[in-house]
């Protein structure tokens, strides 16, 4: 039998006096969860008499061959540990490492080899020198030691084993299995490279950047740009990201909770560099590495683009909620597309808006990573036909086109923990079996089509669905992305369970809006077609897996599929949702009767000049939890969208009031907010949980804690300035206190014959007053554009006297219009053409500027929101299903002039109305001044704006008409009019407040951070 003897290093004691901490748990990688002892194990207590300090202590997993002796014999100094446990990859390096965490020595060690066994003795002290005597302590350690020994590994055969240890290593046993002279040092020494995580010092980081650089970007390490610095840099933080993201996956392997899938079409990611490192808690040394190397890290994280794979609110939060998921340290997956074209870039050329491809996927995705061995075939058209097996009618589909899903997977780190969750997203293929059809047959332009036409499915966000080819493919993304992830949801559960009963005890999806309930008949068809389940228990697992967030306000604006086009592409799945509807009309008779109002509006199928399947209703059907967004929200779920079924089921809604990670909007976007807040709180632990910021109060009145908040808010809205001069391509005056911008488009946008207007210089101390938001009428970005009118038009005819006394502002809008939605264009050149005036004309001078921030995205409003001393948030009343923007704005001290809509309501509540100005008709007021149509007429100021408009004073004349039809003579759905008084009013207030207070926010408003 061979020895060697291993020499090692005496590893530092722990802070305590304790020989080791009483709860450990070395291979889980999260701090919320309890150690638990495998049932499975036994252990076995042998304890000599009382006259001897000899002990031994024996544990032996049932199943298993390890086992682990202890001996504390009077001839040792030392306690010494004998296992004997199968050779296998980084084993030396797990029990040193158990040891190391326990705070103990290990003196020496011997390891010996019997066949494919390994036999390590240690000889082991406690933090004293000392051996350790006590038996629960041994206990304890024992039980660290098999918990990471024993791993998932067990069991022979060929296939994958996979050994849990401080990094995840997954084995061939096959070809590793060495057991005769060299190979058995070949294995020790593979044991030792591969174990162990990567290390986190300056010259370690500079290490793997650069050969990054060398080997992953093939640059010259002694010639490269910011850009390619960058992408090594990225590819250095993901190395350590997909370290936690193994540890984190092979611990839930071996745990199997009850995982949660959320499924969304959309997710607005943005920039992944800065929010990594700062989650992986290693931004300052990254900085310290990069500095050393000639880089800035500030300039490195310019260089990644936004990942816009999606459009507003429901898409930001579902990027929060998975970080939210891997902080939290839940079993969670996301799965979406992955879109090779984001939301597009938009582009303004003499005040009209552009649209044009984000290519944001032509550098690469650095955070991303390709699993060409997942993917799965997901199938489209066809027909169904009958079968009889085993004496019982079964439906078979038989598809008319197969496309594969690959997986690309993104992980997404916790903050304080080790846990990395995986969002997975989804791109079409081309099958293979049709391309090599065609190519055998020499047909190569057929498979060049079948190409294109499979890639089509994720190529594009938001497909023009106003042609029946548009909608045909909005339906495809719904059907692939949901198909392929369902798979994988079911393969992952057959892996380690072979029941379908215990399907729900595994199992949670929550969709995010209807776009994934398509899921909800894939889900139906699987368990009845094959998996042979009858009707009913299918239908009973797939109620109790499902649950359903609704963002829709009205009822117009849920999803409908057209009859025809879903049995054309998904011709079983309108068969099962018919089934579904059957049986839902056949119970709703028994409580309601013949009523058939009720019964039509409660329908999945919704009969009419185009007879649609109504996507909400079936979820609504199915789904045992019915979330709304916020308590409005909620409320007009209840008593008008979903009254129906709120009356028949109201145990099923639940208000889950939307939220943002301050982990984003704080931390990562406002880095100086983030240090005063750690600052007078004593603690960084406020980063987990929001709630201890209330700790804030006691210094609300201390006049250190105002001067730290203004300079923070002056940087702010110097670094916001700065951008604008970016864009506008103009320096920065000479004077500090003011920033300077032409008022035209960004140099990169000028066509040669366009004007480059004057230089306007605005003061810092000047108010920036915010709107950036989706552009839509409902937001009424419109009503902030006339408000700016009327302010012009009461500056114009003041005295100089009275131009004294106003306060300087500068108004600041952005936000994309849909590119089909001719009204939200016209806003913003409307935007534009008050601009050209308000910001040129002598008479106003620097008290009053516009500016329109072009291509609106998340990166932008990470400069944009802590710069901000105004939010605007204008929605008309019960129209606004959340509104998280909000909140966003609310944390980096910013104050709210809102209606009162969605979740502002909530935040009025938690933070006082006192400290917020709020205006406008109220939700239950609305429908009673719809009624009264031309009848209801706007304040005497607002007519006068909107004649300036009409009249072609801001130019454009003709093309503004259309616009301005929309707000008067009985247009005014969404009550500008009505509510312009009560806008004014506000703004004046607000503007008296700013002055008097000289502050931009009481520091009681942090609390609304708890809603998050």
């Amino acid at each position: 039998m061979a020895a060697i003897s291993v020499p090692l290093l005496a590893v530092r004691p722990p802070l305590n006096n304790l020989p080791f901490p009483s709860i450990f748990n070395l291979n889980r990688p999260f701090s919320s969860t309890s150690l638990s002892s495998n049932n499975s194990r036994h252990l076995q207590l042998l304890v000599s008499s009382s006259t001897t300090s000899d002990q031994a202590v024996t544990e032996t997993a049932s199943g298993s061959s390890s086992t682990i002796n202890v001996r504390n014999g009077d001839g040792l100094d030392t306690t010494l540990f004998v296992i004997r446990a199968k050779n296998r990859i980084g084993l030396l390096q797990i029990i040193t490492r158990v040891f190391k965490v326990l705070g103990l020595t290990i003196e020496k060690a011997i390891v010996e080899f019997e066949g494919e066994f390994f036999l390590k003795k240690f000889f082991v002290s406690d933090s004293n020198g000392k051996k350790i005597e006590k038996v629960e302590h041994l206990e304890r350690i024992q039980k660290a030691l098999l918990e990471a020994i024993d791993g998932d590994d067990g069991g022979g055969g060929e296939g994958v084993s996979q050994a849990v240890s401080g990094r995840g290593v997954i084995v061939r046993k096959g070809g590793l299995m060495m057991e005769f002279g060299d190979r058995k040092a070949k294995a020790e020494k593979m044991f030792g490279l591969m174990d162990g995580f990567l290390k986190n010092d300056s010259i370690s980081l500079q290490k793997d950047i650069l050969d990054h650089v060398e080997f992953t970007v093939a640059r010259s390490r002694f010639n490269f740009d910011d850009f390619e610095a960058y992408q090594a840099l990225a590819h250095s933080v993901r190395d350590r990201l997909i370290e936690r993201w193994h540890d984190t996956h092979l611990h839930f392997k071996k745990k199997d909770p009850k995982r949660i899938y959320f499924l969304s079409l959309e997710f607005l990611m943005g920039r992944s560099l800065t929010n990594s490192v700062i989650n992986l808690g290693i931004q300052d040394q990254y900085a310290d590495a990069l500095t050393q190397l000639g880089f800035d890290f500030e300039v490195l994280a310019e260089q990644e683009g936004d990942a816009a794979l999606g459009n507003g609110g429901l898409a930001r939060l579902a990027a929060c909620q998975m970080d939210s998921l891997a902080t939290l340290d839940y079993p969670a997956w996301g799965y979406g597309l992955r879109y090779q074209y984001g939301l597009f870039r938009q582009i303004i050329v003499d005040g009209f808006q552009h649209e044009q491809p984000d290519f944001w996927l032509n550098f690469g995705n650095p955070w991303e990573i390709e699993r060409v061995h997942v993917s799965y075939p997901v199938k489209f058209y066809g027909t169904v036909e009958e079968e009889v097996l085993n004496g019982k009618k079964c439906k078979i589909w038989i598809p008319g086109e197969s496309v594969e899903a690959v997986a690309y997977d993104n992980p997404i780190p916790g903050y304080g923990t080790r846990n990395a969750i995986n969002l997975r997203l989804w791109a079409a293929k081309p099958s293979d079996q049709y391309d090599m059809e065609s190519y055998t047959t020499g047909d190569y332009i057929n498979a060049i089509v079948n190409r294109q036409k499979a890639e089509t499915i994720s190529n594009v966000l938001y497909p023009d669905d106003r042609s029946y080819q548009g909608k045909e493919l909005r339906l495809k993304q719904q059907y692939f992305f949901v198909s392929a992830s369902l798979q994988d949801i079911i393969r992952r559960f057959k892996d380690l369970h072979s029941n379908f009963d215990e399907f729900p005890d595994k199992v949670a999806l929550q969709i995010n809006d209807t776009h994934p309930s398509i899921s909800i008949a894939e889900v139906m068809r699987v368990l009845v077609d094959e998996e042979n389940l009858d009707w009913s228990k299918a239908w009973g697992i797939a109620c109790s897996i499902f649950s359903v967030t609704i963002h829709a306000v009205q009822p117009e604006g849920l999803e409908k599929i057209p009859v025809d086009l879903l049995g054309s592409v998904l011709p079983r799945h309108l068969e099962i949702i018919y089934e579904i509807n059957h049986r839902l009309m056949e119970e709703l008779k028994k409580s309601f009767g013949q009523d058939y109002d009720r019964l039509s509006r409660m329908s999945i199928v919704e009969e009419g000049a185009v007879k649609s399947i109504r996507m909400a209703n079936l979820s609504l059907a199915c789904c045992h939890t019915v979330n709304g967004v916020s308590r409005v929200h909620l409320e007009t779920l209840k008593s008008r969208v979903f009254k129906d079924f709120y009356e028949l089921w109201p145990q099923k809604f639940q208000c889950k009031t939307n939220g943002v990670t301050q982990r984003r909007w704080i931390v990562v976007s406002n880095p100086n907010l983030c240090s005063i807040i750690s600052k007078w709180l004593g603690t960084e632990a406020w980063i987990r949980n929001i709630d201890l910021i209330a700790g804030l109060r006691e210094y609300a009145k201390d006049p250190d804690l105002h001067t730290e908040w203004k300079n923070m808010k002056r940087v702010n809205k110097m670094r916001l300035a700065e951008y604008i001069e970016t864009l506008t391509s103009v320096k920065v005056s000479e004077h500090i206190h003011f920033i300077s911008f032409f008022a035209r488009q960004p140099a990169c946008l000028l066509l040669p014959d366009q004007a480059i207007y004057p230089i306007l210089q605005v003061s810092l101390d000047a108010m920036f007053d915010v709107q950036i938001k989706r552009i839509h009428a409902y937001k009424r970005q419109l009503l902030n554009i006339l408000g700016i009118i009327h302010r012009y038009d009461c500056i114009k005819n003041m005295d100089e006297s009275d131009k004294q006394r106003v306060v300087p502002r500068v108004c600041i809008i952005g936000g994309k219009a849909a590119p089909g939605y001719e009204v939200a264009k016209k806003i913003i050149k409307l935007c534009h053409a008050v601009a050209d005036k308000v910001n040129n004309d002598p008479d106003v001078g620097d008290l009053l500027k516009v500016v329109f921030i072009p291509d609106y995205n998340v990166s932008v409003a990470e400069l944009v929101i802590p710069g901000s001393d105004l939010s605007q948030h204008l929605s008309t009343a019960g129209h606004e299903a959340s509104g998280t923007g909000c909140m966003k704005f609310l944390m980096n001290g910013c104050l709210l002039l809102a209606t009162a809509d969605g979740s502002a309501v909530e935040i009025a509540e938690e933070i006082g109305a006192a400290n917020m100005f709020l205006f406008g008709a109220k939700v239950d007021e609305v429908p009673a001044l719809r009624e009264k149509g031309t009848t209801l007429k706007g304040s005497l100021q607002f007519a006068r704006v909107v004649r300036m408009v009409r009249d072609g004073y801001f130019g454009f004349k003709d093309y503004f008409k259309s616009l301005c039809d929309t707000v008067e003579d009985g247009g005014d759905f969404y009550l500008l009019g009505y509510d312009f008084a009560s806008y004014l009013e506000a703004q004046v207030i607000f503007s008296n407040q700013y002055v008097i207070a000289n502050t931009p926010v009481k520091i009681v408003h942090f609390e609304t951070d708890r809603i998050c």
